[in-house]
């Protein structure tokens, strides 16, 4: 670590706390060369390979953005979507992978989004798990019914 004053190679750290999210430390430390205090936030650093074999960053953005569009017309708020985004990542970061596949991210997505909206979940699934056809959507709607304990409309064929 440079120091961000002098640019000496070494530095102490002074003392170090979690982030309040859990998910990083911040350390403060003193330069021994001009003796200058700096922070520095350190996090573990999460992969995504996508599809196609490139790798890149993992982005609460991008899944805010992703989920957004499912809950277009819906009563979702920005925070709400926010609170998503960290629970999918605490979940991916849970797993201890520094390197995620971009299909486990939707994964992760599933579960937190049906207990936020019913209807952005399925419009989110319909997209993620590729649905072909109504029998597709009967499925999921039946899935849910079970989760939440309630009756079909109509009996399962």
């Amino acid at each position: 670590m440079y120091c961000p004053f002098c640019r000496h190679s070494d530095s102490r750290v002074i003392d170090s706390r979690t982030s309040d999210d859990g998910l990083s430390i911040r350390r403060r430390r003193q330069c021994p060369e001009c003796g200058g205090r700096f922070s520095t936030t350190e996090t573990a650093s999460l992969s995504v390979t996508k599809r196609s074999g490139v790798t890149e960053p993992f982005s609460r953005e991008k899944v805010v953005l992703g989920v957004k569009k499912a809950c277009q017309g819906r009563p979702v708020t920005d925070s709400d979507l926010a609170l998503l985004a960290q629970t999918v990542e605490e979940t991916i970061r849970s797993t201890g992978a520094s390197q995620i596949e971009a299909n486990d991210i939707g994964l992760a997505i599933l579960p937190p989004l049906r207990d936020l909206d019913e209807v952005a979940y399925l419009r989110f699934a319909s997209v993620y798990q590729a649905f072909e056809s109504l029998d597709d959507f009967e499925t999921a709607i039946e899935q849910l019914r079970a989760v939440h304990g309630r009756l079909p409309a109509r009996p399962v064929e």
